[in-house]
């Protein structure tokens, strides 16, 4: 009887044990790809930025140096906002800058976060004109005749929308270690180090 006993609870524990992994890998699968780490990284900051959003601007230079301080891969997403005239058409030039480099079109973006009280609809060409002088790129009169880098602009909005973002900046720590807790959002720019403490923890 004892032998028996002890199979059918090494047999039960068994299926419970694919029960909770078959579970928690349907609660990772459901998770938008969004919301995990880029290929290679375990834990990851993900932003959601208008180039025109003020907020965006003071909390990008934090989200770098807490990506630098952890050594933690910091994915930027453009999403600009209707009720901003130039921010858009900035998204846009970044992904032209993007081309060249990734690390090319997110110092445009910082660039343009250090310019951006002074930035304007009419003058925002002669900003992209200068940053491409300065780093040597030729910045061509029509930047997106075949509207690839709006689609682009357009995609990551979608992306977004598809996890029903309702502002900017939007940030997340994401990690691969957490099946049941994927990711976590941001709500106070102070608890940033401590987000990004307990989602690196195992």
């Amino acid at each position: 009887m004892k032998n028996i006993s002890t199979k059918r609870f090494s047999v039960l524990s068994s299926v419970v044990l694919v029960f909770a992994a078959a579970v928690c890998s349907t609660a990772a699968d459901s998770v938008n790809p969004v919301l995990r780490p880029p290929k290679g990284a375990q834990v990851a900051i993900v932003v959601f930025e208008d180039l025109q959003c003020p907020q965006c601007r003071r909390v990008a230079p934090i989200l770098e140096q807490a990506s630098k301080t952890y050594k933690i891969p910091l994915v930027r997403h453009d999403f600009p906002l209707p009720m901003h005239n130039w921010s858009y058409d900035a998204a846009v030039m970044a992904r032209y800058f993007d081309v060249t480099s990734k690390a090319l079109g997110n110092e445009f973006r910082d660039y343009i976060f250090s310019n951006q009280l002074e930035i304007n609809p009419q003058n925002l060409r002669g900003y992209a004109e200068k940053f491409a002088g300065e780093h040597k790129v030729g910045l061509p009169f029509v930047i997106d005749p075949q509207g690839k880098f709006a689609a682009e602009v357009n995609a990551d909005r979608d992306l977004g929308k598809a996890i029903k973002l309702e502002h900017t900046p939007t940030v997340y720590i994401v990690s691969s270690r957490h099946p049941d807790k994927p990711y976590v959002e941001m709500k106070d720019l102070s608890q940033l180090y401590a987000l990004i403490d307990a989602m690196m923890k195992e």
